[in-house]
């Protein structure tokens, strides 16, 4: 295993943490103050449930390394939809009050490079599909 897959491991497993913990905590706190705040800003409720599952969902899958393009993808549009509905207005470094999109924007920069990225050696698509490195 050469630096760039080691680097692309560690990266598909900090994402897919990332969003797991942050699906877990929309579940644990009431799913219903998100879909409040999903309302309040113009999005349907049911959209709450849709994007926490598949942070939660998707973040176990991240993990494990299936599906890891198609979870990326997921991702990145969620990230897409955070930064143009919630946190752009805010600015790259936010308001004083809330967060600007810089985090967004990162997890979006991750989900990208994972996406486009080769399988890597230590996940289960690359041991379901017997592929090293593709």
């Amino acid at each position: 295993m050469n630096k760039n897959e080691t680097g692309a491991v560690i990266l598909r497993i900090i994402l897919g943490l990332t969003f797991f913990i942050h699906g877990f905590v929309k579940f644990q706190g009431g799913i219903s103050n998100t879909v409040g705040f999903f309302d309040s800003i113009g999005i349907p409720g049911f959209v709450a449930y849709l994007v926490a599952a598949i942070e939660l969902i998707g973040g176990i899958a991240l993990i494990l390394g299936i599906g890891t393009r198609i979870v990326s993808v997921l991702f990145a549009v969620i990230m897409l939809g955070a930064i143009f509905t919630v946190k752009l207005p805010l600015g790259f470094l936010g308001n004083g009050q809330m967060a600007g999109y810089e985090f967004e924007l990162a997890l979006l920069a991750m989900a990208i490079f994972l996406a486009f990225a080769n399988r890597s050696l230590f996940s289960l698509d690359n041991k379901i599909f017997n592929k090293e490195g593709k």
